[in-house]
């Protein structure tokens, strides 16, 4: 088996760059998994996943065979996972996987789908909790409009705790997001503070899609305009606007209960 304890190896410094900067992600079309569970998920949802590292002394390597068939494994010492690893419990192990497809067209909807929407969001912690949301709803699949990050960054992945293999994601400018819509015959929902109703007032039992956009700006006009209905959260305090996840989540289970969801 190979073994690497120099952080100055090539291959070493060629995953630090994977880590780093989407440019050689986009590049290579692979990225970097962190701890057992992740890597499973991952797996679950169909990766492929190339090379296995791992420190021995948090996981052995009959603890890696269990979680993965790959054959390709390499030990590493403790300098060099930490070089690698992003957080401090990601339990000795780490995976390269090949990067999927996020072409709207790759999108495998069910007959009545439920989508999430979410326009530019930049914040990685926000990203993480709409795929887990988007997962803990079963929804067919979430679409991030003019993203302003690369998906596999590793603090998204980290964030999402696996949802982003979960979850069948796309992306796509919003012009090309709105004709995808319209082209299924989904109705589509935007949440925003502009000439909008009550968002508990609204019918989603049939093809639909919830969109939201960032705290700060919220949602652009083309969304405003081409939408179904525009929806708002009543609230009942100073401000005008929640979280990005918190709300997506409210609408999201809006949408669940009136399909018989929590009955």
């Amino acid at each position: 088996m190979k073994q690497i304890t120099s952080i100055q190896n090539p291959y070493i410094k060629s995953l630090v760059l994977l880590q780093d900067k989407a440019k050689n992600r986009k590049q290579t079309g692979t990225f970097i998994i962190e701890g057992k569970r992740e890597i499973e998920i991952a797996i679950k949802g169909g990766y492929e996943i190339l090379t296995v590292l791992f420190y021995p002394e948090i996981c052995s390597e009959k603890e890696v065979k269990k979680i993965t068939d790959t054959t390709d494994l390499i030990e590493i010492n403790k300098d060099v996972f930490q070089k690698l690893a992003y957080r401090d419990t990601t339990e000795g192990i780490l995976a390269v996987a090949k990067t999927k497809s996020m072409d709207l067209s790759d999108l495998k909807l069910s007959e009545n789908p439920l989508i999430l929407i979410a326009e530019a969001p930049e914040k990685p912690g926000n990203i993480g909790a709409l795929l887990r949301t988007a997962d803990a709803a079963k929804l067919d699949a979430v679409i991030i409009a003019n993203p302003k990050s690369d998906l596999y960054n590793p603090n998204i992945v980290r964030s999402s705790v696996g949802c982003l293999f979960t979850n069948q994601v796309a992306t796509g400018s919003t012009t090309e997001i709105i004709a995808f819509l319209k082209e299924k015959n989904i109705r589509f929902y935007a949440a925003t503070l502009q000439n909008a109703t009550s968002y508990h007032t609204q019918d989603y039992t049939g093809p639909t899609a919830l969109v939201v956009g960032t705290e700060a700006t919220g949602l652009t006009q083309e969304w405003r305009e081409a939408a179904t209905q525009n929806i708002i959260i009543p609230m009942q305090g100073e401000i005008d606007s929640m979280n990005v996840s918190v709300a997506a989540a409210i609408l999201i289970f809006e949408a669940k209960r009136q399909r018989g969801f929590l009955k």
